[in-house]
C-alpha cells in the first residue's frame, strides 16, 4: 500500500478520527493552560499506564472464555473473538468508541481521584490517548499489507502475527511487546506449539 493511501485509510476511520481530535483537544488545553515540565511527566505516565492497560485488557478480558449471556457474547465477538476469526477484516481492526471512550474515562478518573488536579489529569489523559493511537496504528500496520520501515517495527508486526496465527496465549502486547517480557508471554515462535483455537476464541474450553 502507498503512503498517502495508508494514512488516509487510517486517520479517516471514524473511531481513529474521533480519538485523534480528542488528543488534539487535550494537548491544546494542556499547552494553553498548564504547560510545564511536570506536564511532560504526566503525559509520559499516561502512555506507560496505557501500555500496561492494553496488555492486561488483551490478556484477561479480550481472551475470556465465551460468556453464556448473549449480549455479552455479542460484545466479545465485536471486541475480539471475530477479529481472531477474521484477522484481516478491516472493519474489525479498531477498538469501537463504545469501548475505548469508557476505558479512557475510567483510567482518567482513577488518576484524578489520586491527584485531585485537573491540569495534570489533562496532560495524563493526552498521554493515554496518544498511546491508544499508537496501539491502533501498530495494530493496523500488523494486519495490512504494509512493510514497516524499521527493524523494530518489523519485529512488532511479527510478534502480533504470531499471536494470531501461531498461539493466542502469547504475544499480547501490540504497541509494546516488551511488556510481554515482564509477564513471560514473549516467546520464540519456534518453541511454541500451534494452537487449535488461535482463530476460534469463542469455542475455547
Amino acid at each position: 500500500m502507498k503512503g498517502k493511501r495508508v494514512y488516509r485509510e487510517f486517520f479517516l476511520h471514524k473511531d481513529i478520527a474521533v480519538m485523534a481530535l480528542l488528543w488534539l483537544l487535550l494537548v491544546s488545553v494542556a499547552i494553553v493552560f498548564a504547560l510545564q515540565w511536570s506536564s511532560l511527566l504526566y503525559y509520559g505516565l499516561g502512555m506507560v499506564v496505557f501500555m500496561f492497560s492494553e496488555y492486561f485488557t488483551h490478556r484477561f478480558i479480550f481472551h475470556l472464555k465465551s460468556p453464556k449471556n448473549r449480549f455479552l457474547l455479542k460484545l466479545m465477538k465485536r471486541l475480539h473473538y471475530d477479529h481472531h476469526k477474521y484477522p484481516n477484516d478491516f472493519n474489525l481492526l479498531f477498538l469501537p468508541l463504545w469501548y475505548s471512550i469508557p476505558s479512557l474515562v475510567l483510567l482518567v478518573l482513577i488518576f484524578f481521584s489520586i491527584t485531585n488536579d485537573m491540569f495534570s489529569t489533562i496532560a495524563y489523559a493526552a498521554g493515554v490517548v496518544m498511546m491508544l493511537l499508537t496501539y491502533e496504528w501498530k495494530h493496523y500496520v500488523a494486519h495490512r499489507p504494509i512493510k514497516p520501515r524499521t527493524k523494530f517495527g518489523r519485529w512488532v508486526k511479527r510478534m502480533h502475527i504470531l499471536h494470531h496465527f501461531k498461539n493466542e496465549n502469547y504475544w499480547y502486547g501490540v504497541s509494546t511487546p516488551f511488556v510481554d517480557v515482564l509477564f513471560r508471554t514473549l516467546k520464540d515462535g519456534r518453541e511454541v506449539d500451534t494452537s487449535t483455537t488461535v482463530k476460534d476464541l469463542e469455542n475455547r474450553q
